[in-house]
């Protein structure tokens, strides 16, 4: 029997707080790039490297952590991820050369995504149709801001001390969910009901939720959603300083309009769940991406990117992503019920795949001007309109509510509680 039950008040800030090192991890440390070139004596293509080495770990260990907790258990998975990335954020911390952070980065990137990877599949074992939209949503009301929260945080850090006195708020911030996942983080994948993991398993596994169309629409829907707003994150310090001519400390002109919208759709996804279909919650979630995609081209054809009129339209897009979010990562897990966390490791590899391209590729040719920047978001939320658009071509009968998980298609747990 499982003697840690969910605390309905502190699971949303639990599995949201776990969820938000992946970001905080990335973005926290922008605002110092230019001291740690300074005091590693290296350049801006060098320092490059302490993200794409970060995001390389991230991407491969996304298809492992969910896998895990499907065979050893959610609770688990996370604690010992969390005491790895301790270790490794401290180590960044204390790095004596960049070669040695290099290295702590990549641990952080391994350990760092199985809060949001085994956090979705938690909330999909512990509860089912308009209350898992309404959790669903919580948590990505209080994750969503964190892309756009970290700079910030970064910037003040760095303003009252060093680079590396991040890395000790990271640590610190660490150290309290180690804590309060020890003590108050439910086991909802009990044992009877896990299954084997071994190469030729995990090898089948992958290659069912791999060949389920819908399943592969629903992830792309959700990571070009998420990927037209990475992109002015992605390209924040170029719009701060450059587009904006702001400084180090005003990085909330971007991001606090950013925070607010996704605030107010996650808050919105919570209300409406169970009083509108699926379909309805995120076709009214692509109406405000694309509200906010025509706001922007307009104001950038005839006027130079300045706050506040700059910022708008990409609150309304984030109200937009995070409204439609929690139910097109609802519809994905309940493809495969039985292995939720291998079917939530895909959802975040091909997320974190898609904001390495846009970060490494797209914001460095779009970040030269507003235009760019808008035209690149409206094509990568067109992307994700079409992945959906499909999805409903092929799903003509969506329930009132997300499927509960003993009706969902997709594979049983029979199917692949053995290896063949």
């Amino acid at each position: 029997m499982n003697r840690y039950r969910a605390n309905p008040r502190l699971l949303p800030l639990l599995l949201a707080g776990l969820a938000m090192l992946g970001p905080f991890s990335i973005d926290t440390f922008f605002p110092a790039f230019g001291r740690m070139e300074h005091d590693f004596s290296i350049g801006a293509v060098a320092m490059q490297q302490t993200l794409s080495i970060y995001l390389g770990a991230f991407a491969v260990m996304s298809l492992l952590h969910g896998p895990l907790s499907d065979a050893y258990g959610r609770r688990g998975v996370i604690f010992y991820a969390l005491l790895l990335y301790l270790c490794a954020t401290i180590g960044c911390a204390l790095a004596p050369s960049f070669h040695w952070l290099l290295a702590f980065r990549m641990l952080q990137g391994m350990s760092a995504g199985a809060g949001v990877i085994v956090g979705r599949a938690i909330i999909r074992d512990q509860y089912s149709g308009a209350d898992a939209q309404r959790l669903m949503s919580q948590v990505t009301l209080i994750f969503g801001a964190a892309p756009a929260l970290a700079p910030m945080v970064g910037g003040w850090i760095l303003y009252f001390a060093g680079w590396r006195w991040i890395f000790w708020a990271l640590t610190g911030l660490t150290v309290l969910l180690l804590l309060t996942s020890l003590l108050a983080l439910p086991e909802t994948h009990p044992r009877q009901r896990r299954t084997p993991i071994d190469l030729r398993h995990l090898r089948r596994t992958y290659g069912l939720i791999a060949s389920d169309t819908r399943l592969m629409l629903l992830s792309g829907a959700a990571a070009f959603n998420f990927g037209a707003l990475f992109l002015y994150i992605a390209s924040a310090p170029v719009v701060v300083l450059g587009l904006l001519h702001l400084n180090e400390r005003q990085f909330p002109w971007l991001f606090l309009p950013t925070i607010g919208g996704m605030t107010l759709g996650a808050g919105l996804s919570g209300r409406l769940a169970g009083r509108l279909s699926a379909a309805r919650t995120v076709t009214l979630g692509y109406g405000l991406i694309f509200g906010g995609a025509a706001l922007a081209l307009l104001l950038n054809s005839f006027l130079q990117p300045m706050v506040p009129w700059f910022v708008l339209p990409i609150g309304i897009g984030g109200m937009g992503v995070s409204l439609a979010f929690p139910t097109l990562t609802l519809l994905m897990l309940d493809r495969f019920p039985a292995v939720r966390g291998a079917a939530a490791s895909v959802q975040a590899a091909m997320s974190i795949a898609a904001s390495t391209l846009i970060g490494g590729l797209l914001s460095p040719m779009a970040s030269d001007n507003g235009m760019s920047l808008a035209l690149g978001s409206l094509g990568l939320s067109s992307c994700g309109l079409v992945c959906w658009l499909l999805y409903r071509r092929i799903t003509p009968h969506i329930a009132l509510e997300v499927v509960p998980a003993t009706q969902a298609a997709g594979i049983t747990s029979a199917s692949v509680a053995e290896p063949r």
